[in-house]
């Protein structure tokens, strides 16, 4: 059965509190909100009493965790304060919101490991740099699970997950933890650290421990939470039927593809998406001049080449092939026009975009730039710069300060406030003449 992640908050907080949870649905994936006072939650689960059924409760005072306590029997009795008599619960509002651990079972079921479980340990969950959209009050980083899973078990893995939304769904980053800001994989933030077997790669899920992030940052006089790991447990299946209407279009369904080894970074995208980008790989191979097009061709390439470019913040356009050592210009003419329309794709998907070239272009490649600007096909001027140096590593170091590959110098720009300088990737895309 689904188990829930639970937040006890004052009810002058709830409405903001639920805003929060409906913009941040994969952290936060609401699956019932109470009315102020109200200890059952029928919808959910019959019979219950958020009181006493869950095995260890936190205690928040002004955003500090003070205490756990193994029921809340204490703040829903009556007190004196004056005159008056003062039930702390009878003006608070509970939360249950779905949890990763409602998914493990299918895992199992698939034949896939659960590393965790087999360790007898709780799932490690980590702060992580990246920040929720904000709502009122609410304002604080995704926390995620991290589940170490075989590489050949990627694509059952996201498939399952997927199905299960209400469990916070398909992971949203597979691979290097440090693109998401977490520093060391042995010390979590909460729960326990989880030992890797040979051929496994992190898989990070967004996690209902957002919710206490949440309370820290809002510091609400007194607020409560489940203790990460001692969940709330429901009468819902532990994954939706079929008929379910939140069951995710099947064409929708991820699969899993290795974009980068270093760092390591795997990707999602829909079969549907899949499939349309195949098919325009089988336009491109199309060769009727029988040039040998197809001898270039390489299984996936392109669908790589755009899941790179999804994630990353800056891209390099390398342009100036030489053809005519002795005319002038002395490079294909198709290759930079052409590279300006990949730029104006680019730049409306809020990347930032560099022009490489060699000297002996710089020059007619700058005259196509400004006269892009003139005719407005280019918002604004593209920074164009060249290399010409030579050595095994002279590319590395241009492209990168030091030849530090996770500080790539397009970065220093970057402009995106979820991501820091090490966690955005430089990718190079290539203008060729037709």
């Amino acid at each position: 059965y689904q188990q829930a992640n639970v937040v006890v908050l004052p009810t002058s907080l709830a409405d903001d509190f639920e805003s929060f949870c409906y913009n941040n649905p994969a952290p936060l994936p609401l699956l019932y909100r109470s009315q102020s006072g109200e200890t059952s939650c029928v919808p959910v689960a019959k019979n219950a009493d958020i009181r006493t059924d869950i095995a260890q409760y936190c205690v928040y005072e002004e955003g500090r965790l003070v205490k756990t306590i193994s029921s809340l029997q204490s703040y829903s009795s009556q007190s004196r304060t004056g005159s008056e008599q003062h039930s702390p619960l009878a003006d608070m509002v509970t939360f249950y919101l779905g949890c990763s651990f409602g998914f493990e079972g299918k895992l199992k079921e698939a034949g896939i490991p659960v590393r965790n479980v087999e360790q007898g340990k709780n799932v490690s969950m980590y702060r992580t740099a990246v920040g929720c959209v904000p709502r009122g009050v609410f304002s604080c980083p995704l926390v995620v699970t991290m589940r170490p899973v075989p590489a050949g078990f990627l694509d059952a893995v996201v498939e399952v997950t997927h199905q299960n939304p209400l469990a916070h769904g398909a992971p949203v980053h597979v691979g290097d933890p440090a693109l998401l800001g977490i520093k060391e994989l042995s010390k979590p933030d909460y729960g326990d650290p989880v030992e890797f077997q040979p051929g496994d790669v992190p898989v990070f899920w967004a996690c209902g421990v957002t919710s206490v992030e949440a309370i820290l940052s809002s510091k609400p006089a007194l607020a409560f939470s489940h203790s990460p790991g001692c969940m709330f447990l429901t009468d819902i299946p532990d994954s939706p039927s079929p008929s379910n209407n939140m069951n995710p279009d099947l064409k929708l369904t991820p699969l899993c593809f290795q974009v980068t080894q270093n760092p390591l970074l795997y990707s999602l995208v829909s079969k549907a998406a899949v499939r349309k980008i195949r098919q325009l790989e089988q336009i491109i191979g199309d060769d009727p001049g029988q040039r040998g097009i197809r001898n270039l061709f390489a299984q996936d390439e392109l669908l790589r080449s755009c899941l790179a470019l999804s994630h990353s913040s800056s891209v390099a356009i390398t342009t100036g092939f030489p053809t005519h050592y002795m005319h002038s210009p002395p490079d294909e003419t198709d290759g930079p026009p052409g590279a300006i329309a990949i730029a104006t794709m680019l730049l409306s998907l809020g990347k930032q975009v560099t022009f490489l070239t060699d000297s002996r272009a710089v020059e007619m490649n700058r005259a196509l730039v400004e006269e892009a600007v003139r005719t407005g096909v280019l918002k604004a001027a593209i920074p164009l710069v060249t290399f010409e140096e030579r050595g095994a590593d002279s590319a590395l170091h241009f492209l990168c300060p030091h030849g530090d590959p996770s500080k790539p110098r397009s970065d220093d720009k970057c402009a995106d406030p979820v991501q820091t300088s090490n966690t955005s990737t430089l990718s190079v895309l290539t203008s060729l003449p037709c």
